[in-house]
């Protein structure tokens, strides 16, 4: 079988599932835009942008054009990719950034597996998760940012999901014919190093005996919970006097938009704060390995998030024993339950945070029942090579033989509690999104 996959920031969430169906045997290769250190055993192919979106005809329209120049730059790709002799049987493809929109156009024999993301909403998700109250100028133009999705997903023969939350922030026509299957974490590179240190720029040496609390996102932003973080500093330092704080992550934007009066929101949240900066250490982006050192020495690791995608840092962080301490929004309540496998503190309270902060490096070791059943969730239900990477397989290797998958058909009824749904069938919680919950 021939399987292309279609990413624009190579491996993406494709790291492990393309080169696993290499080495089963298959033909597999991989067009992105940034080209990236091959994986193994898969052909990479790279594409560009012919030129740059201009300015919109309408400002709903800002992000669309971006989208379609991403579709267009994929689809002269394919075309060269065809022919070359290289036909596939099954396209993986990414619906966030417009790659999908045309993939059929190509190869219409193909089926198209959509790895679908997150819809957005104007209500219930992201959107008026801060700025709350009427505003039809704003729901309209949510609505239209997923014009390329609806396309990709109307070409897909099937689409996957990562988690129940995200997967219910869908349309129904597209939700069933969806999995609900997470990339996977590798809970095997995911464990404790009881002997991990992190060497600080002035020469200390961080190790797990010292106070250590953990922040990581792709980059210090409201939408994972920054402002928040920096508002509790002062009072985790009063509270915890010995307590060292590692924060992790770009300067850049990802999501949502800049401060406007400052070039980032670290310049803009952190330097009128009171805060002991001997003990408060921006270490910027940390290769994974050594993020993987920072998090074996974190006592209290702290994520927080709007209800949007949920991050990996959260799982690898359960998957190597750290107490998550954590905004107990819809993507994370999915996972973690309050006091069993880690702490739920309501976003925004920056009081609440400091708070259960102070108290998990307070109590110390008698938590550890709760960072082991933190790991024991990870393994049981996001396991990489027991539970997800089966599951993502089975999907490509079935359409490839031009059968459907079966779609999910029960949340598992911890979670249906958890999210407030009243039923454990999703076709009975068809009405979550509709019904703007």
């Amino acid at each position: 079988m021939k399987v292309l996959f279609v990413h624009q920031n190579m491996p993406g969430q494709f790291k492990h599932l393309a080169p696993a169906l290499a080495e089963d045997g298959h033909d597999v290769a991989f067009l992105t835009k940034r080209g990236k250190p091959s994986l193994p055993g898969v052909r990479k192919f790279e594409y560009e942008l012919h030129r740059q979106a201009g300015q919109a005809p309408h400002r709903y329209f800002d992000r669309y054009e971006d989208q379609i120049l991403h579709g267009q730059g994929v689809t002269r790709a394919c075309l060269k990719i065809q022919a070359s002799g290289f036909e596939p049987d099954v396209i993986c493809a990414h619906t966030g950034w417009g790659e999908a929109m045309f993939l059929k156009d190509v190869f219409p024999k193909a089926r198209l597996l959509s790895f679908n993301e997150f819809f957005y909403r104007s209500h219930g998700t992201d959107t008026d998760f801060v700025n709350k109250g009427v505003d039809i100028d704003r729901d309209c133009r949510t609505r239209v940012r997923n014009a390329h999705m609806l396309l990709s997903m109307a070409a897909s023969d099937w689409g996957y999901v990562p988690t129940y939350w995200q997967w219910s922030t869908h349309p129904k026509a597209f939700r069933e014919n969806m999995t609900v299957v997470h990339d996977g974490i590798d809970t095997d590179v995911c464990i404790r190093d009881r002997d991990a240190y992190i060497d600080l720029a002035d020469g200390r040496r961080l190790t797990a005996n010292d106070e250590v609390v953990t922040y990581v996102a792709r980059n210090l932003e409201p939408y994972r919970g920054f402002d928040v973080v920096a508002r509790s500093l002062e009072k985790i330092q009063k509270g915890r006097p010995n307590a060292h704080i590692l924060i992790t992550g770009g300067e850049e934007v990802s999501y949502g938009n800049g401060p406007g009066y400052a070039e980032s929101w670290k310049d803009a949240l952190i330097p009128h704060r009171s805060l002991d900066t001997s003990r408060l250490h921006f270490l910027g982006r940390l290769p994974y390995e050594e993020f993987g050192r920072m998090l074996s020495i974190s006592r209290a690791h702290i994520y927080l998030t709007y209800p949007f995608v949920l991050s990996w840092s959260m799982l690898e962080a359960m998957a190597k024993e750290c107490l998550v301490v954590a905004s107990g929004t819809a993507p994370v309540r999915e996972v973690i339950r309050h006091g069993k496998n880690g702490i739920l503190v309501e976003y925004g309270d920056d009081d609440a945070l400091a708070k259960a902060v102070v108290e998990a490096l307070a109590k110390g070791k008698k938590l550890d029942p709760v960072r082991k059943a933190a790991r024991k969730t990870v393994v049981e239900r996001y396991d990489l090579k027991t539970v997800c990477l089966p599951i993502q397989k089975e999907i490509i290797e079935k359409l490839g033989r031009g059968e459907l998958p079966e779609a999910t058909a029960d949340v598992p009824s911890d979670i249906a509690k958890a999210m407030g749904w009243h039923a454990t069938k999703t076709r009975d919680l068809a009405l979550w999104s509709e019904m703007g919950a």
